[in-house]
């Protein structure tokens, strides 16, 4: 039955996707990000994604519904690092991992400059954060659910396939969909609403902390505190973050705790001088080679050329020495300009949009894209999801968002919709 019902949406939305891309867009953002044929019995080897790329190719070419390329300096540095990609690619090390894994990065960079053309309305964007941060709240809450089953004795992991089925890096995932479940909050009015998005973000907070992700609970850690740092509320945060704060983590287990221990005593952790030693064959790997070693570099033989320690081989667990070691210093370069840019954009957004109260949602959306971007720099530094769909789904949000603003959509927009009750969450620090 559970196959069927999937069956069925997923045949409809492609058909629908026929004659409104958009639709297609938002289907293939649900399947990239949540893998939904993962969780069924006959259908989780189907390719779904393909389904949906098929279908939003025929509606570029055969619908009517307007398509608009987004030309600004955020898709112009996003094409230069395809482009580099792909120069860096004949020169991989191991050519043909590193050609599976250029496929697939080329797919969701492909779809995403896809999803800039097509999505331009104001509820397109909206169903495209409901759809981005509904897929991975999923699991935020069923993973917070199961830690308050167990008493957190249990480490939350991610769904089988794609990047984020280690607790790692599912834990990251969730720090940087919590903002985005927070700008959906400021978007809606009824109570009702609001409250079942705040208990979505408290199960998801509690799910980063199942993970016993070293890496998320960093990250965690500096979202809240910049979140803190722009609430108009700052005495109110004082006094009930650190509350909230106890109370989660009085709740973790003893293992928790030891596993936290060691971001203090890394110097006697095998994964963290594991992490070390792959750092430093990164550098090597790139003074050594200008194109890099390809996307894939965590081999015997070439730790044996550039490690340190060549018995000590590690995944880099980093999205900037991921990026140095595969691409070299011009693909890290590019890799950190892209974001860069993006989180200025949503600066502006978060300080321009709110002078007008059509744009006002969107100085929402700016600010809680910086957030994420932020947990996205802080646990991305121990983390290896360079390539992963969402922060460019959020570079992705942020353009669009510009785009709205700086061409004055509103003012054609049939869905812009009257202003909805926000809370400040823009406001400039002091």
């Amino acid at each position: 039955m559970r196959d069927l019902a999937l069956l069925i949406v997923i045949a409809l939305l492609a058909l629908k996707g026929m004659r409104a891309p958009w639709v297609a867009v938002l289907g293939w953002t649900w399947v990239s990000m949540m893998n939904p044929h993962g969780l069924s019995y006959r259908l989780n080897n189907a390719p779904v994604a393909l389904v949906f790329a098929l279908s939003a190719l025929i509606g570029l070419l055969a619908s009517r519904d307007r398509k608009e390329f987004v030309v600004s300096r955020e898709t112009v540095v996003l094409m230069l690092f395809m482009a580099w990609m792909c120069i860096t690619l004949p020169f991989s090390i191991v050519f043909d991992d590193s050609f599976e894994l250029w496929k697939r990065v080329m797919k969701i960079d492909v779809m995403l400059l896809v999803t800039m053309a097509v999505l331009y309305s104001r509820k397109h964007l909206l169903a495209f954060v409901w759809v981005v941060a509904g897929s991975l709240a999923f699991y935020g809450i069923k993973g917070g659910l199961f830690t308050l089953a167990t008493g957190g004795s249990y480490r939350v992991n991610g769904p089988e396939g794609g990047y984020i089925t280690g607790n790692n890096e599912v834990g990251l995932a969730l720090v940087m969909t919590i903002p985005l479940l927070r700008f959906l909050q400021t978007t809606v009015a009824a109570k009702w609403k609001r409250h079942a998005l705040t208990g979505a973000m408290l199960l998801c907070g509690i799910s980063v902390l199942g993970t016993q992700s070293r890496g998320a609970f960093l990250a965690v850690s500096a979202m809240l505190v910049v979140m803190w740092w722009r609430s108009d509320k700052r005495m109110l945060g004082l006094l009930l973050l650190p509350a909230l704060a106890v109370a989660a983590l009085s709740f973790m287990p003893e293992t928790w705790w030891s596993r936290m221990d060691t971001i203090k005593t890394y110097q006697q952790d095998d994964s963290a001088l594991g992490r070390l030693n792959a750092w430093a064959m990164a550098w090597n790997l790139a003074t050594h080679n200008f194109f890099g070693g390809g996307f894939s570099v965590t081999w015997p033989q070439i730790f044996l050329m550039y490690a340190p320690e060549p018995d000590r081989m590690h995944a880099a667990h980093s999205i900037y020495f991921m990026v140095l070691g595969e691409h070299g210093f011009i693909g890290l370069f590019l890799f950190l300009l892209l974001f860069v840019l993006t989180f200025m954009s949503a600066g502006r957004l978060r300080t321009q949009a709110r002078l007008r109260p059509e744009t006002s949602w969107l100085s929402s959306l700016g600010a809680m894209c910086q957030v994420s971007l932020i947990g996205y720099a802080v646990g991305g530094a121990f983390l290896s999801l360079s390539y992963y769909d969402l922060p460019y789904n959020i570079m992705a949000l942020v353009v669009m968002g510009c785009r709205w603003m700086d061409n004055r959509l509103w003012l054609t927009d049939a869905d812009a919709g009257p202003r909805q009750p926000q809370m400040d969450l823009a406001r400039t620090p002091t």
